[in-house]
């Protein structure tokens, strides 16, 4: 059994649910039916530094929504699937898609819907405050709950991993 730091080493792509995992799962709806969601900035920077290091970022969401079209737009991130109610099919396109093996992503993960590419990927992840069935299939699980920083650990686990962390917040002087 590998390690969770040998897993997060070959990491080339992390693909994140949204409700649940880049939001905290509430959705709000005005009196018109807009929709809104809160996306934590912390998460959002964590991304931005992980692509950096020349990881790509994906999400693959079961439901359709403008905001994630507008937030995902500004973290540049151009993997993009909403709407998918398998998403092994996402998963299996962007395998194609960027020349990668299932052993070289990771997973986060909040609700059972996400639980067929968690028993593919390299390296499987559950917010903190996901399902139990979804926790006992992850290799880890984030110590902050979806839409509170759950994905900046995430991500910070797999700059640690490749050595990449330290290198990338010289930038703020850290």
């Amino acid at each position: 059994m590998h390690s969770v730091t040998e897993k997060a080493r070959q990491i080339r792509l992390v693909i994140f649910d949204v409700d649940g995992v880049l939001t905290d799962g509430r959705l709000f709806f005005d009196h018109q039916g807009h929709e809104s969601k809160g996306f934590h900035a912390r998460d959002g920077l964590g991304i931005k530094l992980l692509q950096q290091t020349g990881v790509e970022v994906a999400v693959i969401s079961g439901r359709r929504s403008r905001s994630v079209e507008q937030r995902m737009a500004a973290l540049d991130i151009k993997h993009v699937y909403q709407g998918q109610d398998n998403k092994v099919l996402a998963l299996d396109q962007l395998c194609e898609t960027l020349g990668l093996e299932y052993q070289q992503i990771t997973h986060v993960g909040d609700d059972v819907l996400d639980i067929p590419i968690m028993n593919r990927v390299g390296l499987s992840v559950a917010v903190q405050d996901a399902h139990s069935l979804v926790k006992e299939k992850a290799d880890w699980t984030t110590t902050l709950p979806g839409g509170y920083g759950a994905a900046r650990e995430v991500c910070d686990l797999v700059m640690q991993a490749q050595d990449k962390l330290a290198t990338v917040l010289t930038q703020y002087e850290v």
